[in-house]
């Protein structure tokens, strides 16, 4: 698949989404930092990423 581009939800900016990504993956945004998660591939969507949770092995 070719790659495509988004619009950052955070800053409007065009994020590129790799030929390979897959739904689900996290990118940054070039422009603001934010950590966005691709939830469409065609075409492109992003969601801001919901923050790691911690992971305190229990």
């Amino acid at each position: 698949m070719a790659a495509v581009t988004a619009a950052c939800p955070e800053c409007d900016a065009q994020v590129a989404i790799g030929g390979d990504a897959e739904v689900g993956e996290i990118v940054s945004c070039p422009e603001c930092g934010a950590d966005l998660e691709i939830r469409g591939l065609t075409p492109g969507r992003l969601e801001v990423a919901p923050p790691e949770e911690e992971d305190w092995g229990e």
